[in-house]
């Protein structure tokens, strides 16, 4: 996934715009960011907390965006710990299309619930992920959480 259509759109730019945010998955609209649901997560409940405005580069964001960034962060991480329970997470930006960004043009920060034993030989030898659970029924138990 690239982030980016034919015509140079964004996919996160996209889904603001989209008008039902069920539909693409955004959980929550801050003063300054968003939290959306990946479309293709790591884990259930992976979720991913970026500015409402589109900017690619960290020192592109002002001081407000950076602030409220991380307390969004902070936020998911807690609605996400009180809905699934995980062991631990992971947090991370990937900064560039080489760092690995599949949507190097808005800046976001991933949100990975882990548990222990997530690993399993489906990801390892199979190149499948395996959700025990649907991205739709997720959506619903973190939904109230960002309220």
């Amino acid at each position: 996934m690239t982030g980016a259509d034919d015509s140079g759109g964004c996919v996160f730019c996209d889904h603001l715009l989209e008008g039902d945010d069920e539909k693409a998955r955004i959980l929550m609209r801050g003063e300054r960011t968003f939290v959306i649901l990946n479309a293709f997560p790591y884990n259930t409940g992976h979720l991913m907390v970026a500015p409402l405005r589109h900017v690619g580069e960290l020192g592109e964001l002002v001081s407000d965006e950076r602030h409220e960034l991380m307390d969004v962060t902070e936020r998911a991480v807690a609605a996400v710990t009180d809905a699934l329970a995980p062991h631990g997470f992971n947090l991370g930006m990937n900064l560039g299309r080489v760092a690995g960004a599949g949507i190097p043009g808005h800046l976001h920060m991933h949100v990975v619930p882990r548990w222990g034993g997530d690993t399993n030989y489906m990801t390892v030898v199979g190149e499948t992920k395996v959700l025990p659970e649907m991205i739709a029924d997720t959506y619903e138990k973190l939904r109230p959480l960002f309220s």
